[in-house]
């Protein structure tokens, strides 16, 4: 693995929110499916008629500008491993904010774990107060937010076939390989996962605004498809 290129396509060990979460916090770990472009599909609906996503999941990257022995951060930092023939990187947990960074010998550090921006700034900024009380001039640069996922519950089954029959451009559903519907919204570029109990998941965002613009878009479509 590329420590440089490090971002929102990278899998941590977690616990899963349940077994439609769980591995598909990325858009990059779904089945592979080649959609064109397309319009915006939906206006959105009142905030008064939907319920609304939370977050469960920010990645983040940072770049603490300085080469890092791996070995010494393992060995003497709480919480740490490192199995370079596994993994390229040390991975380290916290329990306040509850997060697990991966950190290159680069200087390069992912952040996952966090429900908010702020609390995955606070916990970079945590480890790299660790990496710097281990005798590293580590400094915090380059904070960016490299994908955010959330959740919510429409709280009704959803026709999947009919839905990805209605607008195929946009969707996959390939219930032999992933259980969900796979929706490529183009405005905001996001991914969503929809799954027949009426679970959705949106995942590949910047900004919390995009997951809310996104499911208040969907939610209408999906009201349509209702069992």
């Amino acid at each position: 693995m590329n420590p440089g290129s490090v971002g929102p396509n990278l899998a941590v060990p977690m616990t899963p929110l349940n077994f439609e979460q769980q591995s598909y916090r990325d858009a990059n770990h779904m089945p592979a499916s080649n959609l064109p472009a397309a319009m915006m599909p939906a206006t959105p609906a009142s905030a008064i008629d939907i319920p609304m996503p939370t977050l469960q999941n920010i990645v983040s990257t940072v770049n603490l500008g300085v080469p890092l022995d791996l070995k010494k951060i393992a060995l003497h930092a709480r919480n740490a491993e490192y199995n370079p023939k596994r993994f390229a990187a040390v991975i380290m947990r916290i329990r306040e904010p509850r997060t697990t960074a991966l950190i290159f010998s680069s200087g390069k550090m992912v952040c996952t774990g966090a429900k908010s921006e702020d609390a995955s700034r606070l916990a970079a900024r945590k480890y790299a107060r660790i990496v710097q009380k281990l005798g590293f001039d580590a400094k915090f640069t380059e904070f960016k937010v490299q994908n955010m996922v959330g959740s919510c519950d429409v709280r009704f089954p959803i026709q999947l076939e009919g839905l990805c029959v209605t607008h195929t451009q946009f969707s996959t559903y390939e219930p032999e390989l992933f259980p969900g519907l796979i929706y490529r919204m183009v405005k905001p570029r996001v991914v969503l996962l929809i799954f027949v109990s009426g679970k959705v998941v949106i995942t590949g965002a910047k900004f919390k605004k995009d997951i809310d613009d996104a499911f208040s878009q969907i939610y209408p479509i999906l009201k349509g498809f209702k069992k």
